[in-house]
């Protein structure tokens, strides 16, 4: 009720009254609070209610952003230095906050930060500070370019290294120099450069970091024969043992994350010529062909016949138009959303069913794997691996015991309204929290 946009003045000020930390907290989260009521809360007691003031920070009243901004709460702070909203004069005094995790915070998600605020965080004394300011991972897109002048010391320092070098010019000596560096990342880095030395690049098809040979693997210039050795050659690798230092454990996760990479990468210079690559015995590639818009019918059908769940849910998100009904069943009932790369199809509202299809569903004892008058499609270019089957022994790829989950919607709903293959990556925000992929889950338009 706190955050109701028709709170009268009366209501507001007995809400405060109350003194309730969780609904003064709803009440801080409330985009249309009067501004009198949002200055009385930025000076409660309470971090987390003061904080939440930030979530509406581009309609807050500029006395309540200034008084935040040097607030004794880091939180408030933190938040503060990742909304885009907050005003940017205010934003840059936090680039000489008095906690360098705040600054690594504004470098890490301001990254249209003015180049005079770039610099000071470029250079910060802290090493987490200056490693976030010039990273190979920012909170948003574009990644911003560091200033010419620095990119020498940029690469001199270790911390900074792997963030400048795609950045870098790349003489014989520097490629040499990052060829060479210890740190996985920064040959990885190296191996992304689109100025890379032929020569160079079949050094690192080798490298003993699976995260550098993928890198490799990715690239468009990449002779098919040496993409074939680095896709054989990925594998996940053993764990280290309890007494692994730090960077082995680090090495380790970024080896482990290989394999997984390896099939969901998203290639652009593929999706932009598809065609070449929509019969390729990668996954990724096929995935990434299935993105284009511009694929003929032809190839749109092999690519909705998959045997990748990713392929056929990235087809039809990017050609709902050519999915005939048949196939649009068999898709969704096949869909097992088993990783964070799929479950994105939990809320894309892309396919419509006929309400023959809506009633096969609310009738079947197992929806997600059993039907009665459609079949999957077979498999045309190859066979698909072997998969558990449901009880019902109709449909493949059902975990016995899984909870079911009925199709999208009927057909004449509106159209895609979130979602889609615009998620999938390795964003941290994609990862939803596993009980979601066991919980009981009913669509809109299924229950009349």
């Amino acid at each position: 009720m706190a955050k109701r946009p028709d709170l009268t003045e009366a209501m507001v000020a007995e809400i405060i009254a109350i003194d309730d930390h969780w609904l003064l907290h709803s009440l801080a989260l409330n985009g249309r609070l009067p501004d009198r009521f949002r200055i009385q809360l930025a000076a409660h007691q309470d971090g987390a209610v003061r904080a939440a003031l930030v979530v509406h920070a581009e309609s807050a009243p500029r006395e309540v952003l200034e008084r935040l901004v040097d607030d004794p709460d880091p939180r408030v702070r933190e938040y503060l230095a990742q909304n885009p909203r907050t005003p940017s004069d205010l934003r840059a005094r936090l680039a000489g906050d008095s906690d360098p995790a705040i600054r690594a915070t504004l470098a890490k998600h301001w990254n249209r930060a003015p180049e005079a605020v770039r610099r000071i965080l470029l250079t910060d004394p802290d090493a987490t500070v200056r490693a976030a300011a010039c990273s190979t991972y920012f909170a948003r897109r574009p990644h911003p370019v560091p200033p010419p002048d620095l990119l020498p010391a940029l690469l001199a320092d270790p911390v900074t290294r792997a963030g400048a070098v795609i950045h870098a010019a790349l003489d014989a000596d520097t490629v040499q120099r990052l060829a060479e560096d210890p740190d996985s990342r920064v040959r990885a880095e190296l191996a992304r450069h689109p100025d890379l030395p032929s020569a160079v690049r079949d050094v690192l098809a080798v490298d003993p970091a699976p995260s550098v040979r993928v890198t490799v693997f990715a690239r468009p210039d990449t002779p098919e024969q040496v993409r074939a050795r680095i896709h054989a050659s990925v594998s996940r690798p053993t764990e280290p043992g309890p007494g692994a230092d730090d960077e082995a454990v680090l090495q380790w996760y970024l080896d482990a994350f290989a394999p997984t990479e390896l099939r969901f990468l998203r290639l652009p210079w593929v999706t932009a010529d598809p065609l070449p690559h929509v019969d390729s015995p990668y996954v990724s590639f096929r995935a990434s062909a299935a993105a284009s818009k511009a694929l003929p019918a032809d190839a749109v059908a092999r690519l909705l016949d998959d045997e990748a769940e990713i392929v056929r849910l990235t087809t039809a998100f990017s050609a709902p138009h050519l999915v005939d009904a048949a196939t649009a069943e068999s898709i969704e009932r096949r869909y097992r959303g088993r990783d964070k790369f799929t479950l994105w199809w939990d809320e894309a509202e892309v396919l419509t069913f006929p309400p023959a299809a809506l009633r096969r569903t609310a009738t079947s004892r197992s929806p997600r794997c059993s039907g009665s008058s459609s079949t999957p499609r077979s498999a045309s270019r190859r066979p698909p691996p072997p998969r558990r089957t449901c009880p019902s022994n109709a449909w493949s790829g059902c975990s016995p015991g899984r909870a079911c989950k009925p199709p999208l919607r009927p057909a004449g709903s509106s159209a895609h309204a979130g979602g889609g293959p615009s998620r999938l990556g390795f964003r941290a925000s994609a990862i939803r929290p596993s009980s979601h992929r066991h919980r009981p889950s009913v669509r809109p338009g299924l229950v009349a």
